[in-house]
């Protein structure tokens, strides 16, 4: 029987933050970096509360608006062609979930220089959006190949060059002020900077109810697919054919709820996967197939990070093991495979083969219908789910298309 969500917003935020820099290396733990280093500003300028949480929450998704990994290291790299698409990208996403529209606007304007605001330092919205604009600068400009107290002063130094507009003296000062503390600079290169802000960093004491975590899963969903035309809509379509499912099966509201989130959040660890293979047109070769594998294990390890999920994370992670081991990444058999890993493997094999790929169309009711069953006389998808899949094709098959065309309209919106 699953149980109600227990989940703080930060350890939420920390995650998926952390999680979406995993797509390169260069930018490990970039975000969570910039967020520590605007919470220390944002501490030392003595923002109130609320504010100081909006400020750190955006920091932590401050670059979410550019979508694919090339995207993501040409911008920390600034080599990035215009760096207002991402920052508008970021501000309409962030829009989508109630708990962080407040901090859409400070992402919108994080890379404004300060000689193009009408407004002055003091206003809110601007020095929000001037410490993230340093905070992302100084995270880019650290050498993450050099001892980080062997290089401060040179940094401290480089930053405060940038007042011929870019950034304002008084938030320059905050720097310098912080910056006095080698814990400061030791904190930002630390690799235990997760576990520094889960335990002292904002929002701490907000709970997450599921019907938020709903939302945020759609917009972490979002995230993913929108890498990719061909996977715009895949996960919506496994989310809501997961959760219909679920409840065709007896599952009960509340962990048809859950299957809403996990089918959602299933191909999360699709963030560490280049857009070259995503988008290939003919087979994969066997070293671009090793790659593919590892997205079901980031899925599981990141969720499994966060508090309270548990049931979800095994929900969403495990929808690539197949009934007679031969799967992945885990190897599990049909006895430790529970049913609502069953429901979402099936879902997106359906959904794959209901929808267009690079390498082919959309196959229509008989065609996938066939696939299914034939993988489940081979004893790799539950044949129970298929059958109960099958028997409510059409009413399955609408709902999927609905919320199918529903994201492509978020998606048009967004870009």
């Amino acid at each position: 029987m699953y149980r109600d969500t227990n989940v703080t917003l930060l350890n939420l935020a920390l995650s998926l933050s952390d999680a979406l820099d995993l797509c390169s290396p260069s930018l490990f733990q970039r975000q969570i970096r910039s967020a520590f280093v605007a919470w220390e500003l944002g501490r030392a300028a003595n923002l109130p509360p609320e504010p100081l949480k909006n400020l750190f929450i955006a920091a932590l998704f401050h670059d979410v608006g550019a979508l694919s990994p090339d995207e993501k290291v040409a911008l920390y790299k600034g080599e990035a062609a215009n760096l207002d698409d991402h920052c508008l990208r970021g501000e309409r996403l962030l829009q989508t979930v109630p708990l962080f529209e407040p901090c859409a606007k400070i992402v919108r304007y994080h890379h404004r220089r300060w000689s193009d605001w009408s407004e002055p330092i003091e206003n809110q919205l601007v020095l929000q959006s001037q410490i993230l604009s340093l905070a992302d600068t100084l995270e880019r400009f650290i050498d993450r190949d050099h001892y980080i107290l062997h290089q401060h002063d040179e940094l401290t130094s480089r930053v405060s060059s940038l007042t011929d507009g870019q950034i304002h003296p008084l938030v320059i000062d905050l720097l310098k002020y912080v910056g006095r503390r080698e814990d400061f600079w030791l904190d930002i290169t630390s690799p235990r900077l997760y576990s520094l802000l889960l335990h002292s960093a904002p929002c701490r004491g907000i709970e997450v109810e599921l019907g938020q975590l709903i939302i945020i899963s759609e917009f972490v969903r979002n995230l993913i697919d929108f890498r990719s035309k061909f996977t715009v809509t895949h996960s919506a379509g496994v989310s809501s054919a997961a959760s219909m499912i679920a409840s065709l099966f007896g599952l009960t509201e509340l962990e048809t709820e859950a299957m809403t989130v996990a089918g959602n959040l299933h191909d999360l660890g699709k963030v560490a996967i280049p857009n070259s293979i995503l988008e290939k047109k003919t087979k994969l070769t066997h070293e671009e197939f090793a790659v593919i594998r590892q997205h079901t294990y980031v899925t599981y390890m990141v969720l499994s990070s966060i508090g309270g999920i548990q049931q979800i994370a095994e929900w969403a992670a495990l929808h690539h093991e197949r009934l007679d081991g031969s799967g992945y990444p885990f190897h599990l058999t049909s006895k430790k495979i529970g049913i609502g890993s069953r429901i979402v493997a099936v879902a997106d094999v359906f959904t794959a083969l209901a929808e267009d790929r690079p390498y082919r169309r959309a196959m229509n009711k008989n065609d996938t219908m066939s696939e299914l069953k034939g993988l489940g006389n081979k004893r790799l998808l539950d044949i129970n789910i298929i059958e109960l899949l099958e028997a409510n094709y059409e009413q399955i098959h609408l709902l999927t298309s609905e919320a199918q065309e529903k994201a492509m309209n978020t998606y048009l919106q967004i870009y």
